[in-house]
């Protein structure tokens, strides 16, 4: 063996010791990558059942909506009609009322004051 050979072979040791002390990190790298996908994974079954519960929930709750617009519409119509008759029974019961309400206080000055005079005549 040569001075050349003696190299060549402490060369590749070397170049051996070298790949080997690369090839740990390179194995525990895999290994994280490894856990990684695991738990991507893992995450993605977790999320996806929740992601399809909130699609029927909104979907529930647009529903729910829908009915309240509903009600609230048809609230709107009863006030609406409750304000129309009160101005009609205003309008139809209140000015008879009005004048019947003055006749009688008119009626009862009337009388007041017819009974006042007869008061004076006679003392």
């Amino acid at each position: 063996m040569s001075l050349g050979d003696v190299a060549g072979l402490i060369a590749a040791i070397a170049f051996v010791a070298l790949v080997g002390f690369l090839a740990l990190p390179l194995i525990k790298l895999g290994r994280v990558f490894d856990e990684t996908r695991l738990s991507v994974k893992e995450i993605t079954d977790h999320t996806v059942p929740v992601l399809d519960e909130t699609a029927a929930t909104v979907a529930t709750t647009n529903a729910q909506l829908v009915k309240v617009d509903t009600i609230t519409t048809s609230a709107a119509e009863v006030s609406q009609n409750v304000s129309a008759l009160t101005a009609l029974v205003a309008a139809t019961v209140g000015g008879p009322l009005i004048k019947v309400a003055a006749f009688s206080y008119g009626v009862r000055q009337a009388l007041g004051g017819l009974t006042d005079s007869l008061r004076g005549r006679s003392r």
